[in-house]
C-alpha cells in the first residue's frame, strides 16, 4: 500500500490534485491503521455504483441546451444513500466521487444510519432563468428518478442549490410514482415537509465542534477573531453564529468577487445584509478591501474554510496563523497541507465531522417525514448540538488513543464503523 508521503510526491510532480484521489489516499492510511482485510479495503475505495446522464432541456428562447450530470451512490452498508446536487461550471465526476466518499464517512462519524452520496449538474445557475432552473432539476430527477427513493437514495441541496429546487425535484418524484413520499428530498422548504433548523444546519453543527474543540485545546474564543473564506449560506451562518454562540469578532470574509477586512472587527449582520442586498462584499463601507488569498493567512483564531475545495495546499499552508481551523466546505485542505497544519500546532476539525450538522438535520427531516410529526425550532437545536457533541468526543478520544491528528482520527471512527457493517451483511 503506499504510504501518505509517495501520494504527495506523485502528486507534486503530476501537478494536479484530483479529489477523489485525495479520498482515497486518505481512506488508504485509515484502512491501514485499522488493518482492514484486502477486500474490505478495495470495497471502500470505489463508489458502488455511478449514474452519468445527458439531459436535453428547453431554454427561455426555445433552444435546447444538453447539460451533463452525475449521481454516486458510494456505500449504501449503513443505509441509503445520502447527499447534495452541486449546480457548477466547474463540476467533474472525481469532485463527486470524492464527496460521495466523503458523505459516507460524514454519516457515520456522527452516526446516523445513513450512507454516502453525491450529485452534480455541469451548468452555471447565475446564467439561467428560474424557469429554466426548474425544467433542469425536473429533467434531472425524470433520468435518475428510478435510483432514487426513501429506502435507496435521499438528496438534499448543495453548492447553488435551494430549497425551491428541491421542491421542484421532490414533486417531479412525486408525479412519476404517483404517491406523496416528502422524505425522498431533504432541505425542502418547511410548506413542503422541510425541517426547522435546515437553513443553518451546517454553520451550526460547525460552531458546535469549535466550542468543544476550544475547551479541550484550551482556547478561549471569548473575544477572539474569526475570518470567513467564502460567504453563501454556510460563510454567512458561521459568521453570525460565530459571533452569537462563540463570542468571535468577525475581521474579515470573502466571496467570489472579492475580500474585505477590518482588524477591528465587522459587524457580521451588516455584512450579511450587504451581501443580501448586493449580491457581493466588494464595496462594503466599514472594511478595506484585501486580496482573497490573504484572508487564508490573517492571525485569526478561527477560520471558517466555507468555499470550494483544495483552498488550503503546501503553497500557502505555512503561512496560515489560525488555532482552529473549521472546514466547513468540503475538501479545503489538501493532504499535504494537512501535515503542514499539524506539525504548526493548527487544530483542523475535518469538513465530515465539522460540516456534518446539515446532513444531521436532513435526517432530522426524514425522521420527521416518517412519522408525519414535526419538531420545534429548540428542539433541532438541541438534538444536533447532542450529535455534534458526541462526535467530536469520539474523534478527539481515538485522536488521543492512536496519537493522530482529528483528521485521521475522523476516518478511523467512520471508516471502522462502514467496515463492520459491510462484514455484518456478509458483503466481504
Amino acid at each position: 500500500m503506499r504510504g501518505l508521503k509517495k501520494f504527495l510526491e506523485e502528486v507534486v510532480m503530476s501537478g494536479k490534485v484530483n479529489p477523489f484521489t485525495i479520498a482515497q489516499q486518505q481512506l488508504d492510511v485509515a484502512a491501514e491503521k485499522l488493518g482492514l482485510d484486502p477486500a474490505t479495503h478495495e470495497l471502500l475505495r470505489w463508489p458502488m455504483q455511478e449514474i452519468k446522464v445527458v439531459l436535453p432541456v428547453k431554454m427561455d428562447d426555445g433552444t435546447t441546451r444538453i447539460f451533463h450530470a452525475f449521481r454516486v451512490q458510494y456505500n449504501t452498508a449503513r443505509g441509503p444513500a445520502k447527499g447534495g446536487v452541486r449546480w457548477h461550471p466547474d463540476e467533474t465526476l472525481d469532485t463527486v466521487r470524492a464527496l460521495a466518499a466523503w458523505m459516507t464517512w460524514k454519516t457515520s462519524v456522527v452516526d446516523i444510519p445513513l450512507g454516502g452520496g453525491k450529485g452534480g449538474i455541469v451548468c452555471n445557475p447565475k446564467e439561467l432563468s428560474e424557469t429554466e432552473k426548474e425544467r433542469l432539476a425536473r429533467a434531472y430527477v425524470r433520468a435518475i428518478g428510478r435510483a432514487l427513493g426513501v429506502t435507496k437514495d435521499v438528496p438534499a441541496p448543495d453548492v447553488y442549490t435551494t430549497p425551491q429546487i428541491m421542491a421542484w425535484m421532490m414533486d417531479e418524484y412525486e408525479t412519476m410514482v404517483g404517491e406523496k413520499h416528502p422524505g425522498v428530498i431533504t432541505g425542502k422548504p418547511l410548506p413542503l415537509g422541510g425541517s426547522q433548523g435546515r437553513i443553518d444546519a451546517t454553520a451550526r453543527g460547525g460552531v458546535y465542534v469549535t466550542r468543544e474543540a476550544a475547551k479541550v485545546f484550551g482556547i478561549n474564543l471569548q473575544g477572539g477573531t474569526m475570518a470567513v473564506q467564502g460567504f453563501g449560506n454556510a460563510g454567512q451562518h458561521a459568521a453570525l453564529l460565530g459571533e452569537e454562540i462563540l463570542g468571535l469578532k468577525l475581521v474579515a470574509a470573502s466571496d467570489s468577487k472579492g475580500a474585505v477586512y477590518n482588524p477591528s472587527g465587522i459587524k457580521a449582520r451588516s455584512l450579511v445584509d450587504y451581501k443580501l442586498k448586493h449580491d457581493t462584499l466588494k464595496g462594503f463601507p466599514e472594511a478595506e478591501e484585501i486580496p482573497q488569498e490573504a484572508l487564508l493567512e490573517l492571525d485569526v483564531t478561527v477560520l471558517f474554510p466555507c468555499a470550494l475545495e483544495n483552498a488550503i495546499t503546501k503553497e500557502n499552508a505555512p503561512r496560515v496563523r489560525c488555532r482552529i481551523l473549521c472546514e466547513l466546505a468540503n475538501g479545503p485542505t489538501t493532504p499535504e497541507a494537512d501535515e503542514i497544519l499539524y506539525d504548526k500546532g493548527v487544530v483542523v476539525l475535518p469538513d465530515f465531522l465539522a460540516n456534518a450538522g446539515g446532513v444531521t438535520v436532513s435526517y432530522f427531516e426524514q425522521v420527521q417525514n416518517a412519522y408525519n410529526f414535526y419538531w420545534e425550532l429548540r428542539d433541532v437545536h438541541q438534538r444536533l448540538d447532542d450529535k455534534m457533541t458526541n462526535a467530536f468526543r469520539g474523534v478527539y478520544e481515538m485522536s488521543r488513543r492512536e496519537k493522530v491528528n482529528m483528521r485521521q482520527a475522523a476516518y478511523l471512527v467512520a471508516v471502522a464503523r462502514v467496515a463492520e457493517a459491510c462484514k455484518l451483511r456478509g458483503w466481504v
